[in-house]
């Protein structure tokens, strides 16, 4: 590592629809921020994600519930880039435009298991493996298989999903300790995912 990076500040990206946030996100960027010594983790929520279907739930619904979920901790900040560009969402855009727009930060990309053994469907991967870091979050005793050079990080199982949440409110049952008691007010409040 040379002087001006070791001068840098250092943030991690943490991109998903976040439909809804939930306390494995929360812990995600919480294990990556302590294992990397980061300053800061950013939460970037996709507009239309290029993997997936595309959300349920409307942006400002998503982004309210993600300003709730980590507004007691002062190290986690919501970034829109991907909102406001709308249309879907390329990590290798996204990137670029950070790097652009912060040429003092030196920018981790954070991404489960189960992607990390997606990394090689990513578009434009082999370009965008050499602008960034990737780090894959793990739990303990799985191997992250792949290719790419990525950094490890293990952290204690949770198994929660924004879909998992999802079906646990259409079925009507509760969701209570798998997000935070802000963003059940906010689904609550909203009639979010046939929650009552």
């Amino acid at each position: 590592m040379n002087k001006k990076e070791s001068n840098m500040k250092k943030v991690g990206l943490l991109g998903g629809t976040f439909d809804p946030p939930h306390y494995g996100h929360l812990m995600i960027a919480e294990e990556v921020y302590q294992a990397l010594d980061l300053n800061e983790v950013w939460f970037i929520p996709s507009y239309e994600p290029p993997h997936k279907e595309k959300s349920t739930t409307c942006a400002e619904h998503r982004i309210s519930m993600i300003q709730e979920a980590i507004i007691d901790n002062n190290h986690f900040l919501l970034n829109t880039i991907e909102v406001e560009r709308l249309g879907k969402s390329y990590t290798i855009d996204t990137v670029k435009k950070l790097q652009e727009s912060y040429p003092d930060i030196q920018f981790y990309f954070i991404i489960g298991a189960d992607m990390v053994e997606y990394l090689s469907k990513w578009f434009k991967i082999d370009e965008l493996i050499k602008i960034i870091q990737f780090v894959g979050v793990k739990r303990n005793k799985y191997q992250l298989d792949t290719i790419y050079p990525i950094i490890e990080v293990e952290i204690p199982g949770m198994d929660v999903s924004s879909t998992m949440v999802r079906e646990r409110l259409r079925e009507g049952k509760t969701i209570r300790y798998l997000v935070p008691p802000q963003v059940l007010e906010k689904i609550e409040e909203h009639n979010l995912y046939g929650s009552k």
